[in-house]
């Protein structure tokens, strides 16, 4: 059979129903692309106003940081640990991986990137307002402007060195957390393949009743994601139980070390209860001890997760939590 007969043959076969569905795909998304377009100048503006805000103050928090007293440092380090340990585990275990793996690299890189985004917006400031691209052009001339013009103000060797050395230390820390979380990653594969044959007897027939037929293809995909959806929520929740235990404590020996040592060094003795010398006393132990308390009751109380309005503010934590997630989960055998 030559491509000729083939051809004539798969277009005989292709039915009515098919190309109407095609051409429907066709014009949904043209009509998405045009809702972009339209967005496109209002994304754009609100980003070069939200963006030189998020550097300004990231600098101000980290120059404030930066003059801390150790003391302090520890504490809010140790503070943090107790009672939001178990929220975010692999995030904290990939800060102190990339602690060891080139923290200060990953810093210095997103300090360049905000200079250069802060730089090219400044530019694009002065080119709306000396060309007039943004009441002159319509939707997409004006994306395509900005793309370009993005692009000519843009340093390549600077935005490509940042990412380059992020993306090392990025491979260095998913490293580090596929060894550490092993166990975990083998317990949700082996809860998925345990709910594996129970799904297929109980929940397929179900599934494929709901499904119309011309999905049918897509329902051991569904059954297959489903059911390591499943292994991986059990498995990350128990993981996340006893790193919340351990975090508990470990951060809550350091805060009340620390805070105990920050107030001795400032003369305040919360009425004769803070010794000069350490060993005269045991606060901090029971300090310690009661902190840790808290900080795991405060994390089984929030079921993991961070209370409103807390959730919020933390939100780009928890995308980062599952960013490290996704990717350890890719890059295990």
């Amino acid at each position: 059979m030559t491509s000729e007969t083939a051809e004539k043959e798969a277009n005989k076969g292709s039915s009515p129903a098919a190309a109407v569905n095609k051409e429907a795909l066709i014009a949904k998304t043209k009509e998405f692309a045009d809702k972009l377009q339209k967005l496109s100048k209002p994304a754009f503006e609100f980003l070069c106003v939200l963006l030189p805000i998020v550097v300004e103050y990231g600098n101000k928090i980290y120059a404030v940081w930066i003059k801390l007293d150790d003391t302090i440092v520890k504490s809010i380090i140790g503070f943090v640990f107790c009672f939001f340990g178990g929220m975010y585990p692999t995030l904290f275990a990939g800060v102190q991986a990339a602690e060891q793996g080139g923290r200060a690299l990953v810093v210095q890189s997103i300090g360049e990137l905000s200079e250069e985004a802060t730089r090219i917006i400044n530019e694009s400031k002065k080119d709306d307002s000396s060309s007039g691209a943004k009441e002159k052009l319509s939707n997409k001339e004006f994306m395509k402007h900005k793309t370009l013009f993005v692009l000519q103000k843009m340093n390549p060797d600077k935005v490509n060195n940042a990412f380059q050395n992020m993306y090392i230390v990025w491979l260095a820390v998913i490293s580090v957390l596929v060894v550490k979380f092993a166990r975990t990653i083998q317990m949700a594969n082996t809860i998925a393949e345990f709910l594996t044959k129970p799904a297929d007897r109980y929940l397929t027939p179900v599934v494929t009743a709901a499904i119309p037929p011309e999905y049918k293809q897509w329902i051991p995909v569904i059954m297959t994601w489903s059911c390591k959806t499943v292994g991986m929520t059990f498995a990350w929740t128990l993981t996340s139980i006893q790193v919340a235990f351990a975090s508990s404590m470990q951060g809550g020996l350091m805060l009340a070390r620390s805070g105990y040592e920050a107030l001795r060094k400032r003369k305040i003795t919360l009425g004769g209860l803070i010794k000069e010398n350490h060993a005269e006393t045991n606060l901090d132990e029971y300090a310690a001890y009661g902190f840790a308390a808290l900080g795991f009751f405060f994390q089984m109380y929030c079921r993991l997760n961070p209370p409103f309005p807390l959730n919020i503010i933390l939100s780009p934590f928890k995308v980062a939590e599952w960013c490290l997630r996704y990717g350890m989960m890719q890059a295990s055998p």
